[in-house]
This record gives C-alpha cells, structure tokens and sequence, in this order.
C-alpha cells in the first residue's frame, strides 16, 4: 500500500517558514487580543458596578427635577436644580414646612413642588388672610407663624378641610399664584415622592435643606 507524500520542492524552490518578524507580528497581535479582551470584561464589570450602585440610588433614594413656574417664589425659582430625599419618607413621615415634590392629583403624570402645611387629622381653615391649624394639640386651633419663610404674604381663599389619617395640606409659598390644595385638595401621602434637600443650581444658591423649625403655636381663645 503506496501512502501519499509531499514531494520535495524543485531546485530553486524553498519551504515556507515563519520568519522572525512574523512571528513577532503574532505574537503582538495575540498580546493586543489579550488585553482588548481584558478591558472590555473590566469596562463590563464597571459599568455592571456603577449601575447597580447608582440605579437603586436613582429610583429608591434620590431624585433630580427642576422648579418650573413661579408657585414656591421668593424661595424657589423657576429652572432651579433639585435633588429630591425620597428615602426620608420611607422611613418616616413628612413636616409641617417640607418642601415636597408630589404628583398632581389630577394628572398623577405631573410633578408639583409645594410645602406641607397640614399634616394627617388636622383640620385647616384658611381665612382671613391666615392659615389656622386644629389639633389634638390645639383643639382651639392656632394662626399659622408663616414669618420662617413668608414676609407679608397674606393667604387668599376661604377654606375648612379635616385631614383623613393620609393627607397633607399643601401650600405654595407665592400663594397669590399658587395652584394648591385650596383648588385641588388635600394630597394622599401615596403621591407624595419626597421632600427637597439640596438646592444644586444655580451653584452660587447651593443649599442644604433641613426640617423646619416653627415658632411656638399659641392656641386662639
């Protein structure tokens, strides 16, 4: 049985070999495939870490919006930068004087960013000018002290509302512009999304909001 071979090349002819310069090519070539593949796995892996580190961030504890109109004047404008503290209210329940950004009862699709004036079981009556608040605290109820953050802001309307155990009453600050609960109602804590902490733009407004401190209430006679 014959097996077939290769014959020798013809005077004249040469093998085919690698040279040295070849084999430096494959080599480099085979190094740059090496670490190609290496910085995509570690881009893969930082892209998976920043994700799972920032999504949770983004949609269970901070969120971004901008003030849009002019309802919450002289304190918030409009095109500011918000970051709004959602995990506060996870955890506990919103102050009378938060900031909060909430969806509009009406058109749950819309934000709206108004403050926190009564709280759950309380009874608001707005008259005269003035905010009075009913309490188990004050059953006689008390004026509002606004003067934190209002200079002679008078408040319009004519208004009586008891709170069930999950509404808030909630003002804008620029209450002659202000579409709030006086038209609209009280708001269920379900469409609350959180209360404003920082003020981050513009940069030279940089501020850090915290729970607000009311004077003393004295009840009215």
């Amino acid at each position: 049985m014959s097996l077939p071979i290769t014959p020798p090349p013809a005077e004249g002819e040469s093998q085919p070999i690698e040279s040295a310069a070849d084999a430096s090519t494959n080599a480099k070539s085979s190094a740059f495939r090496k670490k190609s593949t290496g910085f995509i796995f570690e881009t893969v892996q930082v892209i998976l870490i920043s994700l799972a580190i920032i999504l949770p961030v983004r949609y269970f504890l901070i969120q971004p919006f901008y003030v849009k109109g002019a309802s919450m004047e002289p304190n918030f404008h409009d095109q500011q930068y918000l970051i709004i503290d959602e995990l506060s209210y996870r955890t506990g329940s919103p102050q009378r004087g938060d900031v909060v950004v909430f969806r509009y009862p009406l058109d749950p699709k819309e934000f709206f960013i108004k403050r926190v004036i009564g709280l759950p079981g309380e009874t608001v009556e707005v008259a005269n000018g003035k905010v009075k608040i009913e309490n188990d605290a004050h059953p006689n109820g008390f004026i509002l002290d606004e003067s934190p953050y209002l200079t002679n802001v008078t408040t319009s309307g004519n208004r009586v509302v008891t709170l069930t155990g999950d509404q808030y009453y909630l003002l804008g600050d620029n209450r002659p512009e202000s579409l709030d609960s006086r038209i609209f109602g009280p708001v269920d804590r379900s469409l609350l999304i959180g209360r404003v902490w920082v003020r981050g733009y513009p940069f030279d407004q940089w501020t850090v909001f915290h729970h607000l401190t009311y004077p003393t209430a004295t009840s009215t006679p």
